[in-house]
C-alpha cells in the first residue's frame, strides 16, 4: 500500500487541473470527407444501368483505337476485359459461316474451330510467356491477344465483299494483299503490346507462337470461298 500512494503521488495534482474557457482550443477535429467523394466517384452500385453500358462501350472502343495505332502502351494491359474479343471472336465466326467446305453440314464445325482455334490458340500463347518468365497477367495476355484480331476480322469483311464479284485471280490477289496486312499489322500490335512484359532475351520465343497464331486465322480467311 506505502509503495502505491508513493507511486501516485506524482499525479496527484492533477485532478485538480481545469482549463479556463477564455484559452482558445486549437486544432481540427472534423472528419475529411474527400475520401468519401472519391469513393462515391468510383461507386457504379448506384449507377444506371445505361451509364454502366455506355462507359463500357467507350472502354471498348478506346481499345479497338489503341490497336488501330499500335504503340507501347499499357491500355489494354491495365484496364484488361474480354467483351471485344468475345465480340471479335463470334464476328469472325458468322463471316466464315457459309463456305464450300461446310455446306453439307451447315457450318457448325467451322464455328466451332474458329472459337478453339482463337481461344485454345490464346491460352497456349499465355502458357508460354509466362513459361519463358513474362510479367503478364493470364487475363492481360488474352485481352491483348483477342483485341489484335481485329484487322483479320475486318480483313474477312473486306474478302467477303471481294468474293461478291467472283474468285478468279484478281480476286485471289486483292484478298492476298488485304491478309497480308492485317495479318503483318495483328502481330505487329500484340507484339508492341507484349514486348516490355518479356524477358529480353526470351523475345523472339514469345513472338514466333503468335506469328503461327495469327497466320492460322489469316490463312482460314484467305483460303475461304462461299457455296455455291
Amino acid at each position: 500500500m506505502a509503495a502505491a500512494e508513493e507511486a501516485s503521488r506524482p499525479f496527484a495534482g492533477l485532478s485538480d487541473v481545469s482549463i479556463s474557457e477564455d484559452i482558445p482550443v486549437e486544432g481540427d477535429i472534423s472528419v475529411p470527407v474527400g475520401s468519401t467523394r472519391r469513393d462515391d466517384e468510383f461507386s457504379t452500385l448506384d449507377e444506371p444501368v445505361k451509364e454502366t453500358i455506355l462507359r463500357d462501350l467507350r472502354a471498348v472502343g478506346n481499345k479497338f483505337i489503341h490497336v488501330l495505332y499500335p504503340k507501347r502502351s499499357t491500355a489494354l494491359l491495365r484496364d484488361w476485359d474480354l467483351w471485344g474479343p468475345l465480340l471479335l471472336c463470334v464476328t469472325l465466326a458468322l463471316l466464315l459461316q457459309g463456305g464450300a467446305a461446310d455446306s453439307d453440314d451447315q457450318g457448325g464445325p467451322q464455328f466451332a474451330e474458329v472459337f478453339v482455334i482463337v481461344w485454345f490458340g490464346s491460352i497456349i500463347i499465355t502458357l508460354n510467356s509466362k513459361l519463358l518468365g513474362g510479367t503478364i497477367s493470364f487475363f492481360q495476355s488474352l485481352c491483348v491477344l483477342g483485341y489484335c484480331i481485329m484487322p483479320l476480322t475486318a480483313a474477312m469483311a473486306v474478302c467477303r465483299i471481294v468474293l461478291v464479284g467472283g474468285s478468279g485471280t484478281v480476286s485471289f490477289a486483292v484478298r492476298l494483299a488485304v491478309v497480308s496486312v492485317s495479318f503483318g499489322w495483328s502481330t505487329f500490335a500484340s507484339t508492341a503490346f507484349l514486348a516490355d512484359s518479356q524477358p529480353p532475351n526470351r523475345k523472339a520465343l514469345v513472338v514466333y507462337p503468335v506469328f503461327l497464331f495469327y497466320f492460322v486465322i489469316g490463312w482460314m480467311i484467305l483460303t475461304f470461298s462461299p457455296s455455291q
